[in-house]
């Protein structure tokens, strides 16, 4: 891949480990038993209804209705005390129910033919003050019921005990779900504050992040790239070490990010657009961080000078060439540390693909993450440069992504629907790296019909920055950085990616 591979961003853990409370534990939530209204609750439109049977106890009950479109998702924002545990529970009825705490823990049940009692503890950050709760059901799955929601605890600073709604909806929830509580751990140290002059990242729709070289691959400027394409999601690539363990745009010395403002302005326009960034660390090329970085604590604290830098709530890891499956325990013992410590924090991480699935380099990537206890909101695979063997490109990448599913079922012990919650697929567009590979704007539209059917995480590609036609008469490499080299209109390839909503 021209300039480096690509990798995604997301993962939240919030530790499991109890903390005293310091005050009588009291239910939270306003409204938690839905007896007569949603009040208190933000719920997607046209998908939450009470009703009075079936109910637990009282004389009402929430009964989502998910699309195919829409997993029929309620959230409450609640005051809480740092560092302090708190258990969320209710009682569900139906088929893929999910109930925890938006970029943090979860729980679900497959299928509960009657009322179900659901629970899941978390600690909160050192310095969190506030928790968005969820509960939603699954995909194209009939109506689920909830009801008697309790988040117990002490009460945060608000005078209310029950925090108002978020009218935000939390980006992918389900991504976050898994069969077993997040891995214990220690009370996180305290996330840094906002930088001043950075704005912070959103709790916005995360599902269609393209990639996109601010400063590397004749990039155009932002406004112009999200005017003509409509996206305003972006991995932003590449950091890497400008040596000594010091993260640099793509690892140059005189593109520290220490003392960027150039990618800073870009981050500041995106999400003054509606829009949110995620860092891409690692790539193809140059010296990924952890090849330096002699420890897992040294690792992560290069990476948390970037998640403070620009407020990052998500971050994506491309580990390849030398860096692909080396120095794991320190990599992954970093990615645990920033987790702790950024109780928000999304992480991705992005593997090459082969014509079967991931590689062996890749599971074990993915097992070193579970041995070191890093969650992974996405795996995202990268579906190109493998080369076409035969058939169609839409059906070689249809059926490598089916293998990858079954992979992350074997290795995490998902169901279906929780591996593809877990997916991420991202394409190349024109030409890549192999020239029996060919991905023409029909195979996007495809693939875009493919995960608007299954779900994934997100759905992306490489790169924005060549979504382009090539000049006339220029001669170009196979898979130049600044453009396809097939026939098209400037960001018809982004154009299709915007379109995928989850």
């Amino acid at each position: 891949m021209v300039s480096g591979a690509l990798a995604v961003g997301l993962v939240a853990s919030v530790s499991l480990l109890a903390s005293p409370a310091t005050a009588a534990a009291t239910n939270l939530l306003s409204d938690p038993g839905f007896e007569s209204s949603l009040s208190g609750w933000s719920c997607d439109a046209g998908t939450a209804a009470v009703v009075s049977s079936p109910v637990h106890a009282g004389s009402g009950a929430l009964a989502g209705s998910p699309s195919s479109s829409d997993d029929a998702q309620c959230t409450q924002t609640v005051s809480v005390v740092p560092n302090t545990s708190y258990t969320l529970s209710g009682y569900v009825e139906g088929s893929y129910v999910y109930i925890g705490v938006s970029g943090g823990s979860s729980t679900w049940t497959p299928s509960a033919s009657s009322w179900q009692q659901l629970s899941v503890t978390f600690t909160t950050g050192a310095s969190q003050t506030s928790v968005q709760v969820f509960v939603h059901g699954w995909y194209a799955q009939p109506t689920y019921y909830a009801d008697d929601l309790a988040l117990t605890g002490p009460a945060g600073a608000s005078s209310s005990p029950s925090a108002s709604a978020s009218a935000s909806k939390t980006p992918t929830p389900s991504a976050s779900a898994s069969a077993s509580p997040s891995h214990s751990a220690s009370p996180s140290a305290s996330a840094s504050p906002t930088p001043t002059g950075t704005s912070t990242g959103t709790s916005g729709p995360w599902t269609h992040p393209v990639y996109w070289m601010p400063l590397d691959n004749g990039a155009q400027s932002i406004s112009s790239v999200i005017s003509g394409s409509g996206e305003t999601e972006y991995n932003l690539s590449f950091v890497l070490d400008s040596g000594g363990c010091t993260p640099a745009w793509d690892g140059n010395s005189s593109e520290l990010v220490s003392s960027d403002t150039a990618v800073l302005a870009d981050v500041n326009a995106i999400r003054a657009a509606g829009g949110d960034v995620a860092v891409t660390f690692g790539g193809y090329n140059g010296t990924e961080l952890g090849t330096t970085c002699g420890s897992a604590s040294a690792l992560a604290a290069a990476y948390q000078q970037v998640i403070t830098k620009y407020h990052l709530t998500h971050v994506d890891f491309d580990y390849e060439n030398g860096a692909l499956d080396s120095n794991t325990a320190i990599r992954f013992g970093a990615i645990a540390t920033i987790e702790k410590n950024n109780p928000s924090l999304k992480v991705s991480l992005t593997i090459p693909m082969t014509t079967v699935g991931f590689p062996g380099t890749g599971t074990d990537e993915i097992q070193q993450a579970k041995a070191d206890g890093a969650r992974l909101d996405v795996v995202n695979i990268m579906n190109f440069d493998t080369g076409l063997t035969s058939g169609t490109e839409t059906g070689q990448t249809e059926t490598i992504t089916d293998d990858a599913i079954t992979q992350l079922e074997s290795i995490y012990g998902w169901s279906a629907a929780q591996a593809w919650s877990h997916l991420g697929l991202t394409l190349m567009n024109g030409h890549t790296d192999q020239p029996s590979e060919l991905f023409l704007q029909s195979d996007f539209s495809n693939l875009l019909a493919f995960s608007k059917s299954n779900h994934p995480a997100l759905f992306s590609f490489w790169s924005a920055n060549r979504d382009f036609p090539c000049p006339s008469g220029a001669v170009e490499p196979w898979a130049p950085g600044t453009c396809s080299n097939v026939t098209q209109n400037a960001y018809d390839f982004t154009k299709i990616i915007v379109q995928y909503g989850g």
